[in-house]
């Protein structure tokens, strides 16, 4: 139905569930389904305490491919139930609400929001935001959003960057790598990146601030371009791969060099045995290397926080947010796979209403 389809009828809404597991390769058509369910509308039809919203955009992140394998495999988070609908950090506005807290039109947050066009969920699940003159609603999915305080926690809980640190960022144009390193280049760091593309070393040096970044593509040896990037080797490296590049970073740290460990996307398309194996994790005791993995929301009671020093950085223009918008519901399983290709630039969304 229409995006202005009065509250008072149901509505078809168009949502992805999980059919089947996909222990390896990237999810498609087979794994990840998009089907068609009544949904009322009606005031009456909606539980105390509940709202009723339209889904105006969803992020697109790669965590949640580690819920569609059906594996118990690392990260803390549940396996999507065959047979449900996705969820993932979302955006919606709200319809109708049986919580004096929230109206009609309010803008709601909701980090498992529904991937479909519309949703009923309880109150204290969902966040109301009011978006700030000037800051575009994505904001609020990317550099104000779980990208944004990931970045940040990694850069300056984790990595404790200060002015002069060697800053090395992987997948570094994705939608927190991004940040992460115009974060650091915030404090004062010389930062590095490295990107699956020319086109992407060109955006980060020219658009971000990077000092350099190189094409891992095309600069196979990481031991190498490790070594002409990091003549002085390596303070903080804020890991989205893991593989053969973590361990090309432990033969480059210097003494007392700190490493978040965000992510590894180099392997989440693999069973744990097919992974690649760090082989020199010795580096780290001889160097009294700290290396600490993290789950940001353990740090949201640090939000506020975040919220203040990002603002400000916004306004300032020191952060430049860059976002791949994907247009429709359909467009869901190809926003997804495009973060396992060199595709896609910055933060990527899924926008379903216009």
């Amino acid at each position: 139905m229409a995006a202005n389809s009065s509250a008072s009828t149901d509505v078809e809404n168009r949502e992805w569930y999980v059919a089947s597991y996909a222990p390896t390769g990237v999810p498609n058509s087979e794994h990840l389904k998009l089907r068609t369910v009544s949904l009322s509308l009606r005031a009456d039809s909606i539980p105390d305490g509940h709202v009723t919203f339209q889904v105006l955009y969803v992020s697109i992140d790669p965590y949640v491919r580690t819920q569609l394998s059906g594996l118990d495999d690392g990260l803390s988070f549940p396996q999507i139930p065959l047979g449900q609908v996705i969820r993932a950090l979302g955006m919606g506005k709200v319809i109708q609400s049986k919580d004096a807290m929230f109206s009609e039109g309010d803008i709601v947050l909701s980090r498992i929001c529904p991937v479909s066009e519309f949703g009923v969920m309880p109150s204290n699940l969902l966040q109301k935001i009011t978006p700030a003159i000037g800051i575009a609603l994505p904001n609020y999915l990317s550099c104000l959003g779980m990208p944004g305080i990931t970045a940040w926690v990694g850069i300056g809980k984790i990595g404790n960057a200060k002015a002069g640190s060697n800053v090395y960022i992987s997948a570094a144009a994705g939608g927190v790598g991004i940040i992460a390193g115009q974060l650091a280049k915030v404090k004062g760091c010389r930062v590095v990146g490295s990107v699956g593309s020319d086109d992407k070393v060109k955006l980060l040096k020219e658009e971000c601030g990077y000092d350099d970044a190189f094409n891992y593509r095309v600069e196979t040896d990481y031991d190498a371009a490790l070594t002409k990037y990091f003549p002085n080797g390596i303070d903080v490296y804020f890991d989205n791969v893991g593989g053969k590049m973590l361990e090309a970073v432990l033969n480059h740290v210097n003494h007392g060099a700190r490493i978040a460990l965000c992510g590894m996307i180099s392997e989440y398309n693999k069973v744990w045995t097919e992974r690649e194996g760090v082989r020199n994790l010795l580096n780290m005791v001889g160097k009294e290397v700290m290396m600490k993995g993290f789950m940001v929301s353990s740090y949201y009671n640090h939000f506020e926080e975040f919220i203040k020093e990002m603002g400000v950085y916004l306004k300032e223009g020191k952060i430049n947010s860059i976002h791949k918008i994907y247009n429709g519901i359909e467009s869901f399983l190809e926003s997804l796979a495009s973060l396992f290709s060199s595709s896609n630039v910055g933060k990527v969304i899924l926008q379903l209403t216009p």
